[in-house]
């Protein structure tokens, strides 16, 4: 739904509809707290995946039908879904959040949750996009398992690329690893250095080429490698430039994540965080179990809230 906002004020607002985000609507909605989910699902990491290593599903699931039965779910037990990004999130004197959306709409909300997820840094060349989920991947440890036996390419200059790279050489058949300047720990590059992979140092991919799947890459030099996969591993940025504004910490590793305790509190009260927005592992089953924490607390925290202001 879009350019449809009948209600505009909530108890738990979520900024993002992948799979943190709808679990977190499921368990918030279900206490009759008053849920908007906000956000377009097409943006999801998972939209264009496919599943094979989540409990109780037995056989690959594509992340199209995952998300549109969360969908589902969702709206089942009351939730308010709209097809809209956020543009401005602001706290009032308070305590209330206030949520502006692309549309010019605004919502007022007790809680938020953060379930944007995070944008993967891409390579920009031809062909990534169009064959992405068609043998282009930005997640090893989510996609591996369906190149077993076959040839794989990763992409990348840091510690992901390298340890996606030796992950990939115990399941698929040959392993190249593309790299610029390979900037790594020397524990981790004696690890590739011993291994079978084979290293393009100094080279950039230029094209990846392929019709309806992957069918090589090639470099910047000429060089064209066959290959069934392309895993991009350059790092991922949190889409928190929105949370920026309200004081919300990071995690102080990589200074790129929303920091998060058991209970998907931020250290701004009311304001909640789950899946990749916290950080990896990039997997469905955390994001949900982030989720499903996350809404439980958020609308717990809204019904004090609202308990406290019909006190006076």
């Amino acid at each position: 739904m879009k350019g449809a906002v009948v209600e505009t004020e909530f108890d738990v607002v979520i900024l993002g509809s992948g799979p943190a985000g709808l679990q977190a609507a499921v368990h918030a909605a279900r206490t009759r707290a008053r849920v908007a989910v906000l956000g377009k699902v097409q943006s999801s990491a998972l939209y264009r995946a496919h599943i094979e290593n989540y409990c109780c599903i037995d056989e690959t699931v594509s992340g199209e039908a995952i998300l549109e039965a969360g969908k589902n779910q969702a709206k089942k037990f009351g939730a308010l879904l709209l097809d809209e990004d956020v543009v401005h999130l602001e706290q009032e004197v308070n305590g209330r959040f206030s949520v502006r959306l692309e549309s010019g709409d605004s919502l007022l909300t007790r809680a938020i949750i953060l379930a944007m997820g995070v944008s993967r840094n891409r390579l920009n060349v031809p062909g990534e996009k169009e064959l992405l989920g068609k043998g282009v991947s930005y997640c090893v440890d989510c996609d591996a398992n369906f190149y077993r036996n076959q040839v794989v390419t990763v992409v990348g200059n840091g510690s992901a690329a390298a340890s996606g790279a030796l992950k990939m050489l115990l399941i698929a058949g040959e392993t190249h690893l593309v790299c610029g300047v390979l900037e790594i720990s020397e524990h981790l590059r004696y690890q590739i250095e011993s291994s079978r992979i084979e290293v393009h140092m100094g080279r950039n991919v230029s094209r990846i080429l392929g019709d309806s799947g992957v069918r090589a890459v090639l470099l910047d030099d000429g060089t064209k490698i066959e290959t069934s996969g392309v895993f991009i591993e350059l790092g991922a940025k949190g889409a928190i430039e929105l949370a920026s504004g309200l004081g919300v910490a990071l995690e102080s590793d990589t200074m790129r994540f929303v920091a998060a305790n058991k209970k998907q509190e931020t250290n701004v009260p009311g304001l909640y965080a789950a899946g990749d927005i916290c950080g990896p592992p990039w997997q469905i089953a955390k994001a949900v179990g982030e989720g499903c924490v996350a809404g439980m607390e958020a609308a717990t925290y809204a019904r004090r809230a609202r308990t406290r202001a019909a006190q006076g």
